[in-house]
């Protein structure tokens, strides 16, 4: 069985990986990106193609009919889209027997679109999936071929979680691979009634608000560690990355307003949040802040 591969980031990696050890399977071609300024976890496929000598090309987003072209001359099964940044053509869709599998670390049909690793742990969810499904033109609607669900644990951020993903998509993979080459593979269409979006996360997502109580500022501080850029907090003209934090387990007068800095303690600060909370913040440029500071 003849495939292509789509990705760019860490996630790409695992499954290009993954991939390559499959009897009965010959990944033929790469596409890929040079580099990439909007995927924290952009990852640089190359050596595995050129170790396995994998015809590979770098996507242009400003021509993305060249990508196709590419993979058109490999009469291709199926095409992997795992870690991409932006819905496929049809006319790549079109492109393989089988179809375009794409991935997705969501419960499908709920939770499609952007972001969902770091949506996930910013709203305090209990539980995400990992997701194989057929792709269509939508985005991530397309039957699904594999789903597993993955606990998100009170201790999980963005780090760990990442890595539980990888781990439960590697072997779903491998089987989905296996019943591919053994025609056993079937698709179930999602209930689209029951979809949910999450959008793209811009930066100002990022920027804690000590008025938010400290459950809140710290998902939000856990869904940002790396791979991701880390939350952020503001003092006087700084801005200040924040990619650890825990919650004070002592309450404070409810006449202490949010954003005060209660104590220090080398890169660590503990600020007021809302109502009588209070958050500790770790590995921090904290400096020029005192206590009795506003942040």
């Amino acid at each position: 069985m003849n495939v292509g591969f789509i990705g760019c980031v860490d996630s790409s990696r695992a499954a290009l990986k993954t991939l390559l050890g499959v009897d009965g399977l010959t990944v033929s071609a790469v596409v890929t990106r040079e580099k990439s300024t909007v995927n924290a976890d952009f990852c640089d496929l190359t050596d595995l193609c050129y170790e396995n000598e994998i015809p590979v090309h770098f996507e242009n987003p400003k021509a993305r009919a060249a990508s196709v072209d590419f993979l058109e001359s490999f009469d291709l099964d199926v095409i992997f889209c795992i870690g991409w940044s932006y819905l496929l053509d049809e006319s790549m869709l079109a492109l393989p027997r089988i179809g375009v599998i794409g991935f997705h670390p969501a419960s499908l049909p709920r939770n499609r679109g952007r972001h969902p690793i770091i949506w996930a742990l910013a709203l305090g969810l209990e539980e995400t999936a990992s997701t194989f499904f057929l792709m269509d033109a939508g985005a991530d609607s397309g039957p699904i071929a594999n789903q597993v669900p993955i606990s998100i644990e009170p201790d999980d951020n963005a780090t760990s979680l990442y890595e539980k993903i990888l781990d439960v998509s590697k072997i779903q993979l491998a089987k989905l691979c296996e019943d591919l080459v053994n025609g056993m593979v079937t698709f179930e269409e999602q209930d689209h009634s029951q979809a949910t979006y999450w959008r793209r996360r811009i930066r100002k997502d990022g920027m804690i608000d000590f008025r938010m109580n400290a459950e809140q500022i710290h998902n939000l501080v856990r869904a940002l560690a790396p791979p991701y850029p880390g939350a952020e907090l503001v003092f006087g003209q700084k801005s200040i990355v924040v990619q650890k934090s825990r919650i004070a387990s002592v309450s404070y007068p409810l006449n202490i307003e949010p954003g005060k800095v209660l104590d220090k303690a080398c890169d660590a600060l503990l600020v007021k949040t809302a109502g009588t909370e209070a958050i500790w913040l770790f590995d921090i440029e904290c400096g020029d802040i005192a206590i009795g500071d506003y942040l």
